[in-house]
């Protein structure tokens, strides 16, 4: 049993170099600009897909192995300045947040872009590394295992000596520990950060060609591999290469001895199977350690300049703005044809999705990804509760609303220790350990077949997609399901607006500016962070709800962690700090009602619409912050207009003393920070 246990570790050499070489990348991109880059595994896609294009002669023309590679490492350093130049320089002064979502948005168009050049099916690659096996104490392992580990290692290595003695590696410390004294030194930040980006964007493209001789190149596995590439990185503290390296291969081969174990009799099953996601849930763990007891002792970067997150205005009169909007929809439930009504259904259901993330981004100032993740699990609670308990509606669906806010509860403990980028790394790792670990299991998600939703009823009444009444246009879904989704949104609508006006949506905004200044005027931060997660959680559970009954039958791809990264980023454009935000951000989702227009009358899949919201993220991000539909319905009142700095007696964050009063942008605070 040894020898297996030894011979599987071994053979997840392969996929740990790819771990680390990932997280080498994160580190390169951290050191230089201070980004958390979450597209570094779409970058390391962008060159598998393009290795593999000049190899097979997808182009017209088949290039050598040589040639392929140069051209592939070529075109990765392209990407790295175009990534530089495009996200980096720009958002250089703005939030660490906000560059995370930016990168979160570059993630997103590369993976559309793939989709849409090459489809969505994976595409064998020609090995780059030579195959044949090797005999390792009677043990029998792949050559490229080992080759892929060595090439790796040899990488880190040699970023390592750079950055220790040569003048590039020590220009760029000094510019990350104190970027005004770096200058006034005469060092150029802006030089150091273009030569490490690109290093990260060579190092992702030597990765993304080396995966082709252990895995066939898709749109997904690479983009994936962020999750652990950060655990591994979280482990060196974003800054050591060694540190990072070992962790990579650590994870690759802990992931290996898991498929042997998988194999074994007493090894948990489901539906005859092993229990899927097992990796993935050792990847969380492992993050949430690294986290804990290794990301505090980050080094904290000395900015010039950083501008806070956009103020969260306070709505004004949504009862008389739902009293004039509701009648419109409804009126277009009725009268739209059943294409456009199916869009108008799924935009209603994904805006309130997208005002859970209004409330724990733009008024608590936690970026979660993990809130699809909460709507999948009241969805499949819904499914589960009637299948196996036969509870129907309207319990089934307040039971799981309920879980999904319990559980959100408890992904807010984490906040309560990390924050900002950090608990968005740890909330992404949960999306895809919920996706593969609970929805994929047939015992308790959808398994292979898919988990069933019966129809809404009330005391024999339906009012699921295929009621009776119709609309104009004939045909499902039901214009009375699309009445009660938008009864929902208008609820939840209300809901996040009076929590914005209360003095609960107060104190999560002071919170959010300022978490010691909060508890030193008596607010209580860890209550409010729990129940501000716990509300956030319970609204995505009504998505999950009305998501279940719109399609009548859920599957782990229904709450996939790319949606929930293109939600992030739909909701970001339109504005993350308010309800018009978030009802505009569900309008121009996928698979929404304008997605549904383009395809009708131009022909344009959603994928185009990816792809072109990633980039109008960091757009966005750059020009109008506070999103789209915000400045539509706020950006022209007086209050609204960003101040050169906080005005005496004002409250950071919130409003000024005494009174409820109105939220703009935040006022720039110039500081030196070292």
């Amino acid at each position: 049993m040894a020898s297996q246990i030894f011979a599987y570790a071994i053979i997840g050499l392969g996929s740990g170099a790819l771990i680390a070489g990932v997280g080498l990348g994160v580190v390169l991109s951290y050191r230089g600009s201070g980004v958390i880059n979450l597209s570094t595994g779409a970058i390391a896609m962008l060159a598998g897909y393009c290795y593999w294009a000049l190899a097979t002669g997808e182009f017209g023309v088949t290039f050598p192995t040589g040639w392929a590679i140069t051209l592939t490492l070529l075109f990765s350093a392209v990407v790295g300045v175009g990534f530089e130049l495009g996200v980096v320089r720009p958002l250089r002064r703005q939030p660490a947040l906000a560059k995370l979502v930016a990168t979160l948005g570059i993630l997103l168009s590369a993976q559309a872009a793939v989709v849409l050049a090459f489809g969505d099916t994976a595409h064998p690659q020609p090995a780059i590394l030579p195959g044949g096996n090797v005999t390792l104490f009677t043990v029998t392992i792949p050559n490229y295992d080992i080759w892929m580990a060595a090439i790796v290692l040899g990488v880190g290595l040699l970023i390592a000596a750079t950055y220790r003695w040569t003048r590039f590696g020590i220009g760029t410390r000094a510019a990350a520990e104190n970027e005004a004294y770096a200058t006034l030194f005469g060092l150029s930040p802006n030089r150091y950060s273009m030569g490490n980006t690109v290093a990260m964007a060579l190092v992702m493209g030597l990765v993304g060609m080396l995966a082709a001789s252990i895995s066939e190149v898709d749109p997904t596995t690479l983009v994936l591999l962020i999750v652990p590439g950060l655990a591994a990185a979280m482990f060196g503290r974003l800054t050591g290469f060694t540190t990072t390296y070992v962790a990579g291969l650590v994870i690759g081969m802990a992931e290996g001895v898991l498929v042997y174990l998988s194999t074994q009799s007493w090894f948990p099953t489901s539906n005859g199977g092993p229990l899927p996601g097992v990796d993935n849930l050792l990847v969380l763990l492992v993050l949430v350690v690294a986290t804990f007891f290794r990301a505090g002792k980050i080094p904290s970067r000395g900015d010039i300049v950083e501008r806070r997150l956009p103020k969260a205005p306070r709505p004004v009169a949504p009862l008389r703005t739902a009293a004039v909007f509701v009648p419109i929809a409804a009126v277009a439930m009725w009268a739209l044809p059943f294409g456009f009504r199916e869009g108008l259904i799924t935009s209603c259901i994904f805006a309130v999705s997208l005002l859970s993330l209004v409330v724990v981004t733009g008024y608590l100032g936690q970026l979660s990804l993990v809130q699809l993740g909460l709507a999948g699990v009241a969805g499949f609670m819904v499914s589960h509760l009637f299948t196996n308990f036969g509870i129907g509606f309207p319990w089934a669906p307040i039971v799981g609303v309920l879980a999904a806010a319990a559980l959100g509860v408890g992904f807010g403990f984490p906040a309560l220790r990390v924050r900002g980028v950090q608990l968005a790394v740890v909330t992404l790792a949960a999306t895809v350990t919920l996706e593969t670990f609970w929805f994929s299991n047939g015992s308790w998600g959808a398994g292979v077949t898919g988990a069933q939703v019966p129809a809404p009823s009330l005391f024999g009444f339906d009012f699921g997609t295929n009621a009776s009444l119709h609309g104009l246009g004939g045909g499902e879904p039901s214009p009375l399901f699309g009445w009660f989704c938008l009864i929902v949104l208008a609820v939840m609508a209300l809901l996040v607006a009076n929590l914005r006006r209360s003095r609960l949506g107060q104190q999560m905004l002071a919170v959010r500016a300022n978490e010691r200044a909060a508890a030193a005027s008596g607010v209580n931060v860890r209550n409010v962070k729990l129940t501000g997660f716990g509300i956030a959680a319970g609204i995505a559970g009504v998505c999950g709800v009305l998501l279940s009954y719109s399609y009548g039958s859920i599957t782990a791809a229904s709450f996939s962690t790319l949606v929930a990264v293109a939600l992030v980023a739909f909701v970001y454009i339109t504005g993350i700090t308010s309800v018009p935000g978030g009802i505009f951000g569900g309008l121009i989702y996928t698979g929404g009602i304008f997605a549904y227009a383009l395809l009708d009358w131009f022909g344009l899949q959603g994928n185009w619409l990816n792809l072109i919201v990633g980039f109008l993220v960091v757009l966005s991000l750059i020009s109008r912050p506070e999103g789209g539909a915000t400045f539509l319905f706020y950006g022209k009142r007086p209050s609204l207009r960003p101040r050169a700095s906080m005005q005496h007696g004002e409250v950071a964050g919130g409003a000024e003393p005494g009174r409820h009063g109105d939220h703009g942008l935040a006022p720039l605070e110039i500081e030196v920070r070292s």
